[in-house]
């Protein structure tokens, strides 16, 4: 089963509807969207807005694969669970985020294993078409990705004040 989660945030209609478009044209394939806020409620695979953490957690232990937005949360949540990923970031110029951090992640996370990094929604048909051995993440995080989340982290706290 392929879990596609956008977070809750703010609504991420680009994927959401490449993922329905490619469920629609794969009937076969199990699909669940995780959807927050969209404005463009998918028409080809089961999805809820927002989903409790239990459910989540029930989601993504299924999936054999997880697609979402370049979140670190998102990052995080397959790296625990041992799932490979596909990422598409959000794009501020497009109005999905406040700025472009999610293309930064992206592309730092580009050549990671276990992680399909699609740049734009068209690329995901080429990721979604890899086969189930394709990888997934080791069960801990390296040394760069521990570095770079404390000092995203630590950035962040420095805006708030």
């Amino acid at each position: 089963m392929i879990f596609v989660t956008v977070g809750t945030q703010l609504p991420f209609d680009r994927l959401i509807g490449a993922m329905d478009a490619w469920a629609g044209a794969n009937p076969q394939a199990q699909v669940f969207a995780q959807v927050g806020p969209t404005t463009q409620p998918p028409r080809h695979m089961p999805f809820a807005a927002f989903l409790s953490p239990q459910e989540a957690d029930e989601r993504l232990r299924s999936a054999t694969l997880i697609v979402g937005h370049a979140g670190m949360g998102t990052v995080l949540t397959a790296l625990q669970a041992g799932r490979p990923l596909i990422i598409v970031p959000r794009r501020a110029s497009l109005g999905e985020h406040r700025n472009e951090h999610q293309l930064a992640t992206a592309r730092w996370l580009v050549e990671r294993p276990g992680i399909g990094v699609a740049m734009d929604e068209s690329e995901l048909p080429r990721w979604l078409s890899c086969p189930p051995d394709c990888g997934s993440l080791p069960p801990y995080a390296s040394g760069p990705l521990v570095e770079r989340l404390a000092a995203e982290i630590a950035s962040a706290a420095r805006r708030r004040r």
